[in-house]
């Protein structure tokens, strides 16, 4: 197998903005980031919340680029650049959909346990032609990251041509269980422009992956898909969403990804919807979180990324820098809030962003459903 290698040098600077206003450079050393700013914006508590977040984090990959994470473009670039605009225009309280997330399919192989958006029979899709005008609206909106999600995207024959559609102003990546992930899908998605695949897992014991997802053989696809999605040199993280009966396993899903070869790591705090709505006896306690951030804080490569703990930075991100699209046109403000705002089918997603704004869910510190 083989992986895009990440490069150490003994101090590696990447400026990441040179405005007047912000001036901010990551120094990579000891393949360790920290984040110099000055200017008076850098004082804004958003700015400030950001810099902490980098600070003394371990990069995806350092080399002639920098990749602070697979959720975020990396420096430089055009999108990186949208995307510190952005991150300016928030701490004015302008709201931009940073990250959108497009459900292409319901169509899947698996029956997962906790399945977010279970199949509803109709196999409905969203259609080339209109996944192709929701990227133009997006993009034109700021979003700076594409998630091509499902159900199983690998099931979406036209899934290249769509990655194809995101232009230099955005990355973007595709959520998978790994289910159709080949080696040949891989090569042709790294040369329509992906830029990352999100794996998803629930053990890192083939058993216990296999009985959450309903099907033999889905822990061998996960894995498979990381190998073929690395050797086809696109970056790979391993997206694991904690329960109170996986969060001790964390240590085991980060040997894991090192042993793949993963750029990153990432942990989701379970939310009580779908096949699993109602049942809070999943969430993760207080000391679980407090582990969750230790794990985070000491961890080496690969990176490992919380989000529990950029939540608790910045506050919900639904509404304010998500949204999230679903097979049959609903637009929510994150996928893990099925909140319906409007139909793409029906009016220009600008208006439903505009319309998101008066939702009491951005910022909080809490998500509501939890």
């Amino acid at each position: 197998m083989k992986s895009t290698s990440r490069v150490r040098r003994a101090q590696a600077r990447y400026p990441l903005s040179a405005n007047p206003l912000l001036k901010a450079t990551a120094v990579v050393e000891d393949n360790r980031i920290k984040i110099e700013s000055s200017g008076p914006l850098a004082y804004l508590p958003f700015i400030k919340a950001a810099a902490r977040m980098m600070d003394d984090q371990v990069p995806a990959l350092a080399g002639d680029a920098l990749h602070l994470s697979t959720w975020i473009p990396p420096v430089p670039c055009r999108a990186f650049d949208r995307l510190v605009r952005s991150y300016l225009k928030s701490s004015l309280r302008i709201r931009t959909p940073d990250q959108v997330t497009i459900s292409i399919t319901e169509e899947c192989p698996n029956r997962c346990a906790h399945c977010a958006l279970p199949d509803t029979g109709h196999h409905m899709r969203l259609e080339p032609e209109l996944v192709g005008d929701l990227i133009d609206q997006v993009l034109d909106l700021g979003t700076t990251l594409v998630i091509f999600d499902g159900g199983e995207p690998t099931t979406y024959e036209e899934l290249p041509e769509l990655v194809g559609a995101v232009d230099d102003r955005a990355i973007s990546a595709i959520f998978t269980s790994g289910a159709g992930f080949t080696a040949e899908l891989a090569r042709k998605l790294k040369a329509s422009g992906l830029y990352a695949v999100n794996v998803s897992l629930d053990s890192p014991v083939a058993e216990e992956h296999d009985s959450m997802r309903g099907r033999s053989g889905a822990f061998h696809d996960a894995v498979e898909a990381a190998k073929n999605a690395l050797e086809a040199g696109l970056l790979v993280d391993l997206y694991v969403v904690l329960r109170r009966d996986n969060v001790s396993q964390m240590e085991d899903f980060h040997r894991l990804a090192r042993a793949l070869g993963a750029h990153e790591l990432t942990f989701f705090e379970v939310v009580p919807v779908g096949r699993w709505e109602g049942k809070t006896g999943i969430i993760l306690s207080k000391e679980d979180k407090r582990s969750l951030d230790r794990f985070q804080k000491s961890a080496p490569a690969p990176r490992v990324f919380s989000v529990p703990s950029a939540l608790d930075k910045f506050g919900c991100f639904a509404g304010r820098n998500w949204m999230h699209i679903t097979p049959s046109g609903e637009v929510y403000p994150c996928a893990c809030l099925p909140r319906g705002v409007g139909n793409v089918m029906e009016e220009p997603i600008k208006n439903i962003w505009t319309r998101m704004a008066r939702l009491p869910y951005g910022g909080r510190k809490k998500c509501p459903l939890r």
